[in-house]
Order: C-alpha cells, then sequence, then structure tokens
C-alpha cells in the first residue's frame, strides 16, 4: 500500500490586511508661474489699471476742457466737464499773445541738444567709471556724485556773471551749455553699463587690437542702448519744463515754452482759459514725440530688462 508523501509547497504570501494602499497624491496649486509663462490679468487688475489710466489722464482732459471755454465759464462753480466751442480761438489767441511759435522752435532746439549731449557725455563718463581702471577713479566719482547734493540755486549769479562775460545773454547758448552733462546720467549710466556689460567683451575686444573708443562704438553703445534711451526721454522732458533758469537767463523776445506761458498770464486779470491753451500748446510737441518713439522705448526697456 503506497502513501502519498507531501511534498513541500512554497509558501505563497497572502495579501496582508494591514498593508495600506499608496494614497494618490493631488497637485499642488503653484501660485508662482513658470519660466516663460505668462500670467493672465483678472478683471480686478484691468479695473485698476483702467482707473489708473483714467486719473493719468485726467489733468490732460481737464486742460483741453478748460482751453476750450472762457475765463468766465471756467471760474464758475461747479466748473464745466465737457469741452466748450472756443478751443481754436483760445489756441490761436495764445499762439499771437506769447510768441508761442518762437517759443516752440527754442524749446525744440535747446531739449534736443542738451538731451543728446547728456546721452553722449553721460555714456562716456559711465562707461569710464565702471570698465576702466584708471588712478582716481573712485574720488572722481565720489565728486560728480557731490554734484548733486547742491542746490541749482547757489549757482545761478555766479552761472549768470559768466553767460554775461561770455556774451551769452538772452541767447541760447546760455540756456545749453550748463546743462550739457548731468550727474544723475552719468550715475544711471555707470551703474547699468556695470551689470550689463560683461569684461569678457572688452577684453575680446582689446585682443583684436581695438582702442578704448573702437570699444566704445562697437560695444558699449549696442549694449547701452536702452538706457541710452531712458537718460534721452528723461532729460528731454525736464529740459522742455525747465523754467527756472530760461526765466533769468531769457527775455520775451526770446523765449522757451516755460517762459513764454509767464506772458500769458501777467496782467490784473488772469484769462485762466488763455494760459490752458498755451499750456495745451506747449504739451502737444510731448505727446507726439511718445506717440512716434513711445514703442522704441519701452521695447529698448524691455529689451535691457532681458538677460539672455
Amino acid at each position: 500500500m503506497t502513501t502519498d508523501t507531501a511534498r513541500p509547497r512554497a509558501d505563497v504570501p497572502e495579501p496582508l490586511a494591514d498593508t495600506v494602499a499608496p494614497t494618490s497624491r493631488r497637485p499642488r496649486l503653484s501660485l508662482r508661474p513658470k519660466a516663460g509663462q505668462q500670467r493672465k490679468a483678472g478683471p480686478v487688475a484691468y479695473a485698476l489699471l483702467g482707473l489708473a489710466a483714467l486719473l493719468s489722464l485726467f489733468p490732460l482732459y481737464w486742460t483741453m476742457v478748460a482751453a476750450s471755454t472762457d475765463n468766465t465759464r471756467v471760474s464758475q462753480t461747479p466748473p464745466p466737464f465737457l469741452p466748450g466751442p472756443n478751443l481754436l480761438k483760445n489756441l490761436s489767441a495764445a499762439w499771437e499773445d506769447a510768441a508761442m511759435g518762437t517759443a516752440l522752435v527754442n524749446s525744440l532746439i535747446v531739449a534736443m541738444t542738451i538731451a543728446l549731449s547728456t546721452v553722449l557725455f553721460a555714456t562716456l563718463a559711465g562707461f569710464a567709471f565702471a570698465k576702466l581702471r584708471f588712478r582716481g577713479r573712485n574720488i572722481l566719482l565720489m565728486l560728480v556724485i557731490g554734484t548733486m547734493m547742491v542746490p541749482p540755486q547757489l549757482s545761478v549769479v555766479p552761472l549768470f556773471m559768466m553767460m554775461t562775460e561770455l556774451g551769452w545773454g538772452q541767447k541760447l547758448p546760455a540756456v545749453i551749455f550748463p546743462t550739457l552733462v548731468s550727474a544723475v546720467g552719468v550715475f544711471f549710466m555707470r551703474q547699468y553699463l556695470l551689470e550689463a556689460l560683461p569684461d569678457e567683451l572688452i577684453e575680446a575686444g582689446r585682443v583684436d587690437g581695438a582702442h578704448s573708443l573702437r570699444i566704445f562704438w562697437s560695444v558699449v553703445l549696442p549694449v547701452a542702448r536702452p538706457a541710452m534711451a531712458v537718460v534721452f526721454m528723461i532729460t528731454f522732458v525736464h529740459a522742455w519744463n525747465d523754467f527756472f533758469w530760461p526765466f533769468i537767463v531769457l527775455d520775451m523776445t526770446n523765449p522757451t515754452i516755460p517762459v513764454a506761458l509767464t506772458q500769458l498770464s501777467a496782467g490784473y486779470v488772469r484769462d485762466q482759459s488763455l494760459i490752458m491753451a498755451g499750456a495745451l500748446l506747449g504739451t502737444l510737441p510731448l505727446l507726439a514725440m511718445f506717440v512716434v518713439f513711445g514703442k522704441q522705448i519701452v521695447g529698448g526697456i524691455m529689451q535691457g530688462a532681458v538677460k539672455g
């Protein structure tokens, strides 16, 4: 009689009751956008931007409203909030009474010359202070920064005497030459080139045999173009609106826009609508410049903000 011997069987592991199934993790919501990803603005952002735009444009709108009415209507309470029918009449009167044609040409010459010279000299000086090594560099930089602390009113008397000795009294060179370069522009360009211009580019130019002016023309200027656009825009607007020094050194026969506007406010009774018409004439060239060159200026700023 044969007996079946039971062969040992391999232990088959049974599923444990206390084994916990892996829980599925929910994806975390990241509040930070990924690189290259732009976040869409919501209705609140558009509402705030629209409110900021309205607040920014309201002074210009009010200037147009006041320039299109008469002085009696502007002085009433409440003031008008809709344009009137006298805009062309007031603009023509302001053009004739304040020599606005001569003032516009003078302001364009002064502002353009000062802006171009400031961009050129500030870029040259900023490149020297940022990347060139020479004796006394830090001392000269401190002196340039120190001039920013001096109030311009302190230099009015000696500067006026100097312009008189040169024979530039009541002439545009007396307005242009004292402001051909600014310490703010030099410091701004120095700080920009210190970070945006790699030393390797300058060393590569030296290896190729380029001198400093060649490096400035071929290497520095393309890199500094966004900052130069910012300096040009700020300097042009400041020179266009400058009143203090032109009012001292010029007269009503050869004025700039701010000096010519003082002629409209002369008299016992000030015609507010006429003054606003003159202010509107002085603002239109700045608006035209921003419309024409605004995209290039903003594009240059954005290009300079992107690091490759």
